[in-house]
């Protein structure tokens, strides 16, 4: 186990690196000239002239050559400073910072409708495989697993704040602001972890050690709550840490339809203006989310199974 997270800490540094490095790329190779941007922004009805663009390039530091553009932004956020915004001039760390706690509570909502629906219909599919239950939950684990989230965002707006009133389609600061939101971003990984569960517990069905469990007289629920769910369910530790940056990505679009005022939402208006600093900072924030989301989450998952910690799992 120490070996083992010894070797994933060594690495974190390197893959973040790799990442920041290839985001850093792309977006210089993207047409349009932030300066020109900028200086549009502040002047919406002057047509900036060459030598102001040149000047605002040099001001921005977007003059020098990409690997030193690159190396000098790397070093200031290993500093924690990610630079300031081209359009609002503040700091890039405080807008993430401040951004933070919407996305949170919208992502944490999220997560917890798709396990609190996915845990028991993919039992219960399991359980009575072949059946009605199973193909209507299977049929809803396809539609929601291909469903764009913008899609089903709208779609809730249209029925559930549009033609019953029963809930709001935007804005943020209550309790029942996040529902609909949440359902939208939720639906996907909602759909994954069912699948997830349901083969688990399949497979888990399987196995001799349930047979012998039935075979001595125990009844569904004990076979099931006593000796299967526990080895069902230990996949849904690693998708959970997978499924976390699909919830950080899906909620980009949805944020912005629902005008929540999270990271998704300061990330589409980023992109829109070129703020390159913005965006920059947001790739690498999210990056160090995920990864170590999914460190903790592959930690856990060998707390939760010895097999990972003394076979060949532990590799």
């Amino acid at each position: 186990m120490g070996a083992y997270l010894f070797r994933r800490l060594v690495t974190l540094p390197l893959m973040l690196l790799g990442i920041s490095a290839v985001s850093f790329a792309l977006l210089n190779l993207a047409p349009g000239d932030p300066a020109e941007m900028v200086l549009r922004q502040r002047n919406p009805a002057e047509t900036p002239s060459s030598a102001a663009v040149a000047a605002m390039r040099a001001e921005l530091g977007l003059d020098a050559p990409l690997p030193k553009q690159y190396a000098r932004w790397m070093f200031r956020a290993l500093a924690g400073d990610m630079g300031r915004s081209y359009v609002t001039e503040r700091p890039v760390a405080a807008q993430l910072a401040r951004r933070t706690i919407p996305t949170v509570l919208l992502t944490a909502a999220a997560l917890g409708l798709a396990l609190l629906v996915a845990v028991p219909m993919g039992i219960l599919s399991a359980q009575r495989r072949g059946s009605a239950v199973d193909a209507i939950a299977r049929l809803a684990a396809l539609v929601g697993a291909a469903a764009p989230s913008y899609a089903l965002a709208f779609g809730l707006i249209i029925l559930f704040a549009v033609r019953l009133s029963w809930l709001p389609a935007l804005g943020y600061g209550s309790a029942v602001q996040v529902v609909l939101p949440a359902i939208a971003v939720s639906l996907a990984p909602m759909a994954q972890l069912m699948r997830l569960i349901r083969a688990s517990m399949l497979e888990t069905l399987g196995q001799d050690y349930i047979r012998t469990a039935r075979a001595k007289g125990l009844s569904d629920k004990t076979v099931v709550i006593g000796h299967t769910l526990r080895n069902a369910l230990l996949p849904v530790i690693g998708a959970t840490g997978v499924n976390l940056g699909y919830l950080l990505s899906g909620a980009v679009i949805v944020e912005t339809i629902f005008s929540w005022p999270g990271l998704g939402q300061l990330i589409v208006g980023a992109a829109l203006t070129r703020d390159y600093p913005v965006v920059q900072g947001f790739v690498t924030y999210i990056a160090v989310v995920v990864l170590l989301a999914n460190l903790a989450a592959d930690i856990a998952l060998r707390i939760a199974d010895p097999r990972l910690r003394f076979g060949q799992g532990a590799m």
